[in-house]
């Protein structure tokens, strides 16, 4: 049978817990932990992004964590909890399931920026151009 997003999606939010953003800022004020950003660069660049966190489009996140790929990321470390978000939940999911399969253990998806941002969570602004 071929996969479907629905199945994928289902697979994915089974497989990574979703947290709140208060859970979420428990895990960073703990320290160990990788707050990912794995929307498209012109979202975060119109938005910004949740404060420490690092930016890899959900495209590039599989290379970007593992440790052989010539384009791996030294912020990824499989002994880090790593919190995903994306603009709705759905890439981060994805993205955390991806992880979670190449071996990462601690891995939770935060859902949607639009969420943090409301909730008082620490956002950096973009940086306006030709500043």
């Amino acid at each position: 049978m071929a996969l479907s997003v629905k199945l994928m999606m289902e697979a994915a939010n089974a497989a990574v817990p979703r947290i709140t953003s208060a859970q979420a800022r428990e895990m960073i004020a703990k320290g160990n932990t990788l707050v990912v950003d794995v929307r498209d660069a012109p979202e975060v660049e119109k938005s910004g992004k949740v404060a420490g966190a690092l930016h890899v489009s959900r495209g590039m996140l599989e290379f970007r964590a593992d440790p052989e790929s010539p384009y791996h990321d030294k912020n990824f470390a499989k002994d880090k909890t790593v919190i995903l978000y994306c603009a709705s939940g759905g890439r981060s999911a994805l993205g955390g399931k991806v992880l979670k399969e190449m071996g990462y253990d601690q891995v939770y998806n935060l859902g949607a920026f639009k969420d943090w941002a409301e909730g008082g969570g620490a956002v950096e602004k973009p940086v306006e151009p030709g500043m």
